[in-house]
């Protein structure tokens, strides 16, 4: 069973860079997606018909949004953290299936100067993670997405220079500490744990990618009982169509 994890920094921009043929050729069980940035009725797409499609657009236009795709028989779905001053950017879509949870996520970005670094640190970061065991306590639980964090110096391409940057906080590696701590597993990490240069996320600026100097901040990560089950974890480096590639893994 394969998930796929992208975030498409707008689905209409990236379905004139390739979005479909991608979907087609790889043909995820799963797929989830983060800025989305776009209600359905704006898509000009139709997914394979074999999917169950869950859309979560922010309240505010063209900004944000997740969604998830599923081939499996959906039980029920759960749309934010069930936080309602939290669930405005629409970052959140969590469906269960039979044997576990799945869940996308597009955590909020510090930005520059930081300005959203106290929120991020003192509510999200809690607030999710909290959300996340709440859900694991029915059943195992994965969650994917981009965490706009580099957890390591091995995750990014310039650690000593980025110390201060949104992405490599301090405050905001605690927040994935924090994860690890709770027991889930990084799966990439997991399988491949001092591959270097593997990145999800380049900046447009000073030809980055074509550079690779970039950040891994787009995970799978899984609760402890499905890990017998991780067979392949993997970074499609080479698919373009947005400033992130697609992330995923296999599961036995």
């Amino acid at each position: 069973m394969k998930l796929i994890s992208w975030n498409v920094n707008g689905i209409r921009a990236c379905l004139k860079k390739g979005f479909a043929d991608y979907i087609e050729e790889e043909a995820p069980d799963i797929l989830g997606l983060q800025e989305v940035k776009a209600l359905p009725e704006q898509v000009d797409y139709e997914f394979p018909s074999e999917y169950e499609v869950i859309w979560y657009p922010a309240e505010r236009r063209g900004y944000s949004g997740t969604l998830l795709a599923t081939k499996l028989p959906v039980l029920r779905h759960e749309l934010g953290i069930g936080i309602p001053e939290h669930d405005k950017e629409g970052r959140v879509v969590s469906v269960e299936h039979e044997d576990f949870w799945v869940v996308t996520v597009y955590t909020p970005n510090s930005k520059d100067g930081l300005q959203r670094l106290d929120y991020r640190h003192q509510e999200w970061d809690p607030f999710f993670l909290g959300y996340m065991k709440e859900l694991q306590e029915e059943k195992p639980v994965i969650f994917c997405g981009d965490l706009n964090v580099a957890h390591q110096e091995i995750d990014l391409a310039r650690p000593k220079d980025n110390h201060k940057s949104a992405g490599f906080t301090d405050e905001e590696r605690e927040g994935f500490d924090n994860i690890v701590g709770a027991g889930f597993i990084d799966s990439f990490r997991e399988l491949h744990p001092d591959t270097r240069d593997v990145y999800s996320w380049w900046s447009y600026r000073a030809r980055a990618r074509e550079r690779n100097v970039g950040w891994r901040i787009d995970y799978f990560c899984l609760s402890p009982e499905l890990k017998p089950r991780l067979s392949e974890a993997f970074v499609r480096m080479d698919v373009m169509g947005s400033d992130h590639c697609p992330v995923g893994i296999v599961l036995d």
